[in-house]
């Protein structure tokens, strides 16, 4: 597996002393505002275990997300195979932060990095982005990275409950068309 790297980022395998960090994340009520309910830590491993088997399987997935100059475990991102309850067929972008990271270009930073990872080393020829349509953070991302959205692709999750989180829009970024 490919370990990435940005001016002040390790995109790497997730390690043990990533779980219990990870686990503050999932617990925490802002992170999952977006996502759905907290995660047990429990959860929350099995999550970190599904990520690794599914990187050696495809070769591409969540990264851990790591600051060079510290090593401070911050989050995820990376690739994702859109699941087949979606009204679309694809290869997803995404990135999950710890409150104390964001606010610091990041996101940004190693959404660019898995991006060209995508689109040089895998040849894919779209990468899609989701979230919901009051995630106006993540969504500010995704155009900072040249996604662009169409409002006719907006649709309800049909994984989600009825409330905040069923309506999400879809943002997209061909090869070649990047910033």
């Amino acid at each position: 597996m490919a370990e990435l790297r940005t001016d002040r980022l390790v995109l790497r395998r997730w390690r043990d002393a990533d779980l219990e960090p990870w686990a503050a994340m999932n617990a925490d009520p802002e992170v999952r505002q977006h996502l759905g309910d907290l995660l047990t830590r429990d959860q929350s491993d099995a999550s970190v275990a599904m990520f690794q088997a599914e990187f050696d399987k495809r070769g591409y997935g969540w990264w851990a997300v790591e600051v060079e100059a510290t090593r401070e475990f911050i989050g995820f991102a990376g690739l994702d195979d859109v699941d087949e309850d979606m009204p679309f067929t694809g290869v997803e972008i995404g990135w999950r932060l710890a409150r104390s990271a964001w606010g610091q270009g990041y996101a940004t930073e190693a959404a660019l990095t898995v991006l060209a990872y995508g689109f040089d080393t895998l040849e894919l020829p779209e990468i899609l982005a989701v979230t919901t349509t009051a995630n106006l953070r993540s969504q500010a991302v995704m155009r900072r990275i040249g996604m662009t959205r169409d409002p006719a692709d907006d649709f309800d999750d049909p994984t989600a409950p009825e409330g905040p989180l069923r309506p999400n829009v879809l943002y997209r970024v061909a090869r070649g068309a990047r910033i």
